[in-house]
C-alpha cells in the first residue's frame, strides 16, 4: 500500500512513537510524508520516507494531489484539533479530498490502531 504519513507539530512525537510500534507493518508499505515530519521519522526508524514540502510550504497539497491522482491509499495525519494551523485551508481540502476520493484518513492514535490492524 502506499500509505502518507503526517502530524502538526504537537502530534509529530506521537506519530513518531505510532510508527515505531508498528515498524514491522510500516515497512511493508510505500511511505510518503509532509517534510519535517517524514525528516522526523526517517531519522528515528529504519524506514524509508519519501519526503514532501513541510505541510505549511504546500506538502498537504502534495499528498492531496496524490490522493486526486491515485497515488495513495491510505492517510495518517495525526491533527492538533486545539492550536489554530497557518495552513488550516490545505489542511481542509486534504481532508475533503480523501472523502472525495474515498481514501481512509486516521486522525487519531485510535483510528490508526483500526487501520494498522486492517493491513497486517
Amino acid at each position: 500500500m502506499r500509505i502518507a504519513l503526517i502530524a502538526h507539530d504537537k502530534k509529530k512525537a506521537d506519530l513518531l512513537a505510532f510508527v515505531q510500534e508498528n515498524l514491522e507493518i510500516f515497512k511493508k508499505h510505500e511511505l510518503y510524508a509532509t517534510g519535517t515530519t517524514g525528516s522526523i521519522i526517517n531519522s528515528h526508524t529504519i524506514l524509508h520516507i519519501n519526503l514532501k514540502k513541510s505541510g505549511p510550504m504546500g506538502g498537504d497539497q502534495e499528498i492531496g494531489s496524490m490522493v486526486a491522482n491515485g497515488k495513495l491509499d491510505m492517510i495518517f495525519f495525526f491533527r492538533d484539533p486545539l492550536t489554530a494551523q497557518p495552513h488550516e485551508p490545505d489542511v481542509s481540502a486534504l481532508l475533503r479530498l480523501s472523502d472525495v476520493y474515498q481514501i481512509p484518513l486516521a486522525t487519531n492514535i485510535e483510528t490508526a490502531k483500526l487501520f494498522v490492524e486492517a493491513v497486517k
